[in-house]
C-alpha cells in the first residue's frame, strides 16, 4: 500500500512524476542512455530545461523582463546571493523574522552589510505574521518568507512596497495565484512543491542586476547564470527534469488556479477537524495559517500513544512536528491527494470516538 505521505520535505510527487522519472533514469528519450548520463548540453536535456523555464514563465504569468533560473545550493544559497547580488556596499535590507529560514537569511544579510528586522514573531514561538510595519523607502530591497514550514504559517497578503522586494517562496511556489510582477526576486527550493532536493528556483527581474558596487564572486552572480542559460555549471539534471514533470502534471491538471482551489479544500477539510475535535489544537494565529503545513497538537497528552499507533495503522506517514515546536505537522504540498487528507482526519475522529 502507498503510504499517506505527510513529509514536510523532500515533498511527495504525483505518481505519473514517479513513473516518468523512473523510466528516464533507465531510458530516456528511447535513447537507450540514462537521463542521469547524458550530456547536459546534448540537445535533449537543453529542450528539457528550456521547458521547464518556460512552464514557470507560463505557470505564474511572469511578466517580460524577468529570467528564470535553476540552480543550486537550495535557499540557503540564495540567503547569500540575493544580499551579495542586491545589497550595495555598507548597505542595508529590510527583514521580517517569521521563522528558522527567514532567521538565516538575516544572519547571511548581517555579513555583508545591515538586515534591519521589521516584523518578528519569535517572541510566541513564530506562531503569526507579523503586521502593521512600515517598508522604509532607503533600504536595498525588502525581504519576507511567504510560507514557514516548521511552525505552519503563511502571508495572506504580501505588504505595499516602495523598494526592490524578494520574497523566499520555498514552500508554497506554485499552490495559490501570486502577481509576480509585485516581486523583483523569488526563489525556492524544489523539494517542496516542485521536485527532489538539489535545484532551485530563482525568477529574477533583471534590470534589477549590477547595482551594488561590489564585487561579486562569478559563481555567485545571477548574471552569470543568467548569460549561460542556467548552465554555467553542470545543472543538476534529474532534479531539474523532475520539476519540468511536476510541473507539465500541473499545468495538465489547470494550472495554478486549480491547484489553489485543491489546495483550499485540503486545508478547510484538516483544520476543520482540529477546531471541531476536542482532542487537538492548532498551533498557528487563525488568520496566518497555512495551507501547506498544519501544525497541531493533541490536548490530552495521555492519548498520544494511541494516536501514533492509530495513523501508523492507517499507512500516514510523516506526521510527526519538528523539534521546537512538537506535536504534529501534516504537510498538504500540490501532489497530496485530498483522499490522503481524508485518512488523516477519519483517524483524528476515531481517536475520539476511543
Amino acid at each position: 500500500m502507498k503510504k499517506h505521505n505527510f513529509s514536510a520535505g523532500p515533498c511527495i510527487l504525483p505518481q505519473v512524476v514517479l513513473k516518468k522519472a523512473s523510466e528516464a533514469i533507465l531510458n530516456f528519450n528511447d535513447d537507450d542512455l540514462s537521463l542521469i548520463e547524458i550530456s547536459h548540453r546534448s540537445k535533449p536535456f537543453v529542450e528539457v530545461m528550456n521547458k521547464a523555464q518556460s512552464l514557470v514563465k507560463e505557470l505564474l504569468e511572469v511578466p517580460d523582463g524577468y529570467s528564470v533560473l535553476f540552480l543550486q545550493g537550495g535557499a540557503s544559497m540564495e540567503f547569500l546571493m540575493v544580499a551579495m547580488n542586491l545589497m550595495k556596499v555598507d548597505g542595508k535590507a529590510a527583514y521580517t523574522n517569521t521563522g528558522a529560514w527567514a532567521k538565516k537569511a538575516i544572519t547571511e544579510a548581517n555579513s555583508l552589510g545591515e538586515a534591519i528586522v521589521l516584523g518578528d514573531s519569535s517572541d510566541k514561538n513564530y506562531n503569526y505574521i507579523p503586521k502593521g510595519y512600515t517598508i522604509p523607502s532607503d533600504v536595498d530591497y525588502f525581504h519576507c518568507t511567504s510560507n514557514n514550514t516548521i511552525y505552519g504559517t503563511q502571508m495572506k497578503v504580501f505588504p505595499s512596497c516602495s523598494t526592490l522586494m524578494v520574497c523566499d517562496m520555498s514552500s508554497d511556489i506554485f499552490s495559490r495565484k501570486v502577481d509576480v510582477s509585485k516581486f523583483d526576486l523569488i526563489y525556492a527550493g524544489a523539494q517542496k512543491n516542485m521536485g527532489p532536493a538539489g535545484t532551485t528556483l530563482v525568477i529574477v527581474k533583471d534590470e534589477i542586476l549590477g547595482n551594488t558596487g561590489r564585487n561579486i564572486p562569478t559563481m555567485l552572480d545571477y548574471n552569470t547564470h543568467i548569460s549561460k542559460g542556467s548552465m554555467f555549471n553542470t545543472p543538476p539534471v534529474f532534479p531539474i527534469y523532475v520539476s519540468m514533470l511536476t510541473l507539465e502534471w500541473l499545468k495538465n491538471l489547470g494550472g495554478v488556479e486549480a491547484i489553489e482551489k485543491i489546495n483550499q479544500q485540503k486545508a478547510d477539510l484538516l483544520y476543520g477537524e482540529i477546531d471541531r475535535n476536542p482532542l487537538f489544537e492548532g498551533t498557528a494565529a487563525m488568520e496566518d495559517r497555512s495551507n501547506m503545513n498544519v501544525c497541531f497538537l493533541l490536548t490530552d497528552s495521555s492519548k498520544e500513544g494511541a494516536f501514533n499507533t492509530m495513523w501508523d495503522e492507517a499507512g500516514i506517514s510523516g506526521i510527526k512536528g519538528h523539534r521546537s515546536v512538537g506535536g504534529y505537522r501534516a504537510s498538504m504540498y500540490n501532489a497530496m491527494p485530498i483522499e490522503s487528507v481524508q485518512v488523516l482526519v477519519d483517524t483524528m475522529n476515531k481517536l475520539e470516538e476511543n
